[in-house]
């Protein structure tokens, strides 16, 4: 058994027996104050696995919430890896087979999802930036916003590190499904184009080749679930510094999505696409 690098709140193995490998996924320590469920984990796991594009699950052992999972052989994505047009093109087709999924357990919503961590960092004390609750009505706004052309929940990932993509040589397969929920769709088009750091180029990209076709509203609400995934993520990293044993700079982690955020914020590209999504 040895270790895999990459997870920021699990320990995970590869194993090695009866000459196949698999993944060995641990929990890392405090997670429900991630507001991680993993009934809801393994639920959704097994659904994204019927697709072909999730890891299919070999084994679950309940007392540790222990998964052992498929092995996908093949090269682990990056930002780098992932900014084509073509890329972006094996991105949505994969998108398409997850959000067929069967329905997963619980649904995710973003704004919910902040309300929470706000209620965790006010019981546990943890600190986050100074000028984070002067958004707030900011994000009203955008969920208002957002709302008005919203897509028929689908099964959704949530957490599009680019680490979570996988080549195995056919298809983009997708791992960790922690934070998975049934959501619009246009929030792991937006999630994932944030972590990848699209330009406008390949976000629209993205979009057509989910689309079928350019939807300049559908475009607009992505690019504000982008904002809202540095915005969400912001706390988690907060949450972490706090709780985390994982050797990592959770501090510069979040800071820096917390300053990338203020920066759309603060932009004209904020009020243009909170135009499109309404019209």
């Amino acid at each position: 058994m040895s270790p895999l690098s990459g997870g920021l709140t699990n320990e995970n193995y590869l194993v090695e027996a009866g000459g196949a490998r698999y993944v060995m996924r641990i929990p890392g320590q405090s997670t429900e104050l991630l507001a991680i469920d993993r009934a809801n984990e393994v639920f959704n796991t097994l659904a994204a696995a019927s697709t072909g594009i999730g890891p299919r699950v070999h084994e679950f052992v309940r007392q540790g919430d222990v998964m052992v999972l498929e092995f996908i052989d093949g090269p682990t994505m990056s930002a780098q890896t992932l900014r084509s047009k073509e890329m972006a093109a094996r991105m949505a087709a994969s998108f398409r087979r997850l959000h067929a999924a069967p329905p997963f357990l619980q649904d995710f919503n973003m704004f919910r999802l902040i309300k929470k961590y706000l209620d965790i960092v006010d019981k546990h004390k943890v600190t986050i930036p100074a000028d984070y609750r002067k958004r707030l009505p900011l994000l009203r706004e955008i969920e208002r916003t957002v709302g008005r052309a919203a897509l028929p929940s689908v099964s959704c990932h949530n957490d599009l590190l680019c680490e979570n993509f996988i080549d195995d040589g056919v298809a983009l397969r997708i791992v960790d499904y922690e934070l998975s929920g049934n959501n619009d769709p246009c929030f792991d088009l937006g999630n994932t184009a944030q972590e990848a750091e699209f330009d406008d180029e390949l976000r629209a990209a993205l979009c057509e080749a989910y689309f079928g076709q350019l939807d300049e509203r559908q475009l607009a609400r992505m690019n504000l679930f982008a904002l809202m995934s540095d915005v969400g993520w912001t706390l988690w990293g907060a949450i972490q510094a706090k709780i985390s044993a994982i050797d990592y700079d959770f501090k510069g982690y979040y800071t820096a999505r917390w300053q990338r955020a203020l920066e759309v914020m603060e932009s004209d590209r904020l009020v243009q696409w909170m135009r499109t999504a309404q019209t």
